[in-house]
């Protein structure tokens, strides 16, 4: 077996990733060495790549938070997985298992949390070092490419949902239908809600009814606010909001049912213009939410198992990611784009 693999490493900040090839890790006691099959591509991983974000990545790094492929080694110690197990390496690399958080499986929000392709390096390159105890676990019948989305996309508009507390045939309105946004449509109506997609782009809310979507606004026509309202009799008992837009940050409180919850999962640079009043006059609830703990991978991963929930993805090789970042940053990717290692 060769000792080298391909890798596409961010060496500056706003500038295009190196493909690079670099010797193979070996993992240290405690982790695990995992063979790419496929890396899902995130929104994170360009904010990651230009550096957006107050606490950075340390340069040189490799991006990737969705990667999937088999266990290929272990290191001493290691016995929650074994050789030949499909997994996933998420955003959340590893946790302390020990602090408050961890103990309330909030582990995201661990202080000692590290982050795949930001802390430490993640899935845009062959091979990736994983914590077996972080792992996802992908069940056997799901496909890697279908998979891979499934791990951050998936996980984050389902663990949304379920911080929104609607229940069962309430509204809930989902503002963004990319990458997140169409998962999160599936999800919610297989947890049994009635959605509201909204968008600006016609072709994302004609998939949003094809999933299933009991309605649609375009935020470009007319009042979206008032649309909503009009549709869901008030606003949405639920909020979730994926779209990386301070605009809709805003609409989104406004679409918000008095007592409803308005959570929020898109990051978009700058400050969030919260109305105060009304979040105060109408006992609005507003929460973020930061992907999921293990349970939650284990339940959205579950439901696509079980046929509720499918990405809808393009695949492109690793030699793409450049492309594919320009795509990204400028909206031109319908829902989520997947590098396929088999490609080159």
């Amino acid at each position: 077996m060769s000792r080298t693999m391909h890798a596409a490493v961010v060496e500056k900040f706003r500038e295009p990733l190196v493909l690079k090839e670099l010797p193979i890790p070996t993992p240290a006691a405690g982790q695990i060495l995992v063979k790419t099959e496929a890396c899902g591509v995130c929104h994170t991983d360009l904010h990651a790549a230009r550096g957006d974000w107050p606490l950075k990545p340390t340069l040189p790094f490799t991006p990737g938070h969705e990667g999937i492929g088999i266990v290929a080694a272990l290191g001493a110690g290691v016995t929650a997985v074994k050789e030949g197990d499909r997994v996933g390496v998420p955003w959340l690399f590893s946790a302390c298992g020990h602090c408050e958080y961890c103990l309330a499986a909030r582990e995201p929000v661990c202080p000692s949390a590290q982050f795949g392709g930001y802390t430490v390096n993640g899935g845009f390159a062959e091979y990736i070092i994983a914590d077996p105890s972080y792992v996802a676990h992908i069940p056997a019948h799901l496909e890697p490419h279908a998979a891979a989305p499934l791990i951050c996309a998936g996980i984050t508009s389902y663990k949304g949902i379920k911080e929104t507390q609607a229940r069962p045939g309430e509204w809930i309105v989902i503002s963004g239908i990319g990458g997140l946004g169409h998962l999160g449509v599936q999800y919610a109506i297989a947890m049994g809600l009635q959605v509201c997609a909204v968008d600006v782009d016609e072709g994302k809310l004609a998939h949003a009814k094809r999933l299933g979507a009991s309605a649609t606004v375009n935020a470009k026509t007319g009042d979206p606010i008032t649309a909503v309202q009009k549709i869901t009799g008030g606003g949405g008992h639920g909020v979730l909001i994926t779209a990386p837009s301070l605009g809709a940050f805003k609409q989104g409180v406004g679409m918000t049912r008095k007592w409803g919850t308005c959570v929020l999962v898109g990051l978009p640079p700058g400050d969030f213009p919260t109305p105060l009043f009304d979040v105060v006059a109408n006992c609005i609830s507003i929460r973020g939410s930061f992907v999921g703990s293990r349970g939650d991978m284990a339940e959205a991963l579950a439901f696509a198992a079980g046929g509720k929930v499918k990405a809808d993805i393009e695949l492109q090789p690793l030699s793409a990611i450049n492309a594919v970042f320009e795509r990204l940053e400028h909206g031109d990717v319908p829902s989520r784009v997947v590098l396929d290692f088999a490609k080159h």
